[in-house]
């Protein structure tokens, strides 16, 4: 029997599983909190902010720094350029979900 799978950074995974609870709500979280400036957005802003669909499948992120759970933890915490820090705004659950859901590279 041939099995549908797609590929996701870590590796592939079967199409019927493709976001566990926690990636689910870490999608929840995006949509929610980052998306609004993060994707098409009527900000008018003067940078644009970087995509970060598949910015775990990168070496590095748009910063320049290894793209490691740890950073990009610090970048969403204290901010970085232009964006502002969200510290007290994330549980650490949240945190987690919310780089599970990244690590999916899906939108």
């Amino acid at each position: 029997m041939f099995e549908l799978r797609r590929f996701f950074a870590w590796g592939w995974r079967p199409v019927w599983a493709l976001l566990t609870p926690q990636e689910t709500e870490g999608k929840h979280l995006y949509q929610v909190r980052c998306a609004h400036c993060h994707e098409d957005n009527d900000l008018a802003l003067k940078k644009v902010p970087p995509e970060l669909h598949g910015v775990f499948a990168r070496k590095a992120l748009p910063s320049g720094v290894p793209a490691t759970d740890a950073a990009m933890r610090q970048n969403v915490l204290t901010g970085k350029g232009m964006m502002p820090g969200f510290a007290g705004r994330f549980t650490e659950e949240q945190m987690a979900a919310l780089l599970a859901y990244l690590h999916t590279g899906l939108r």
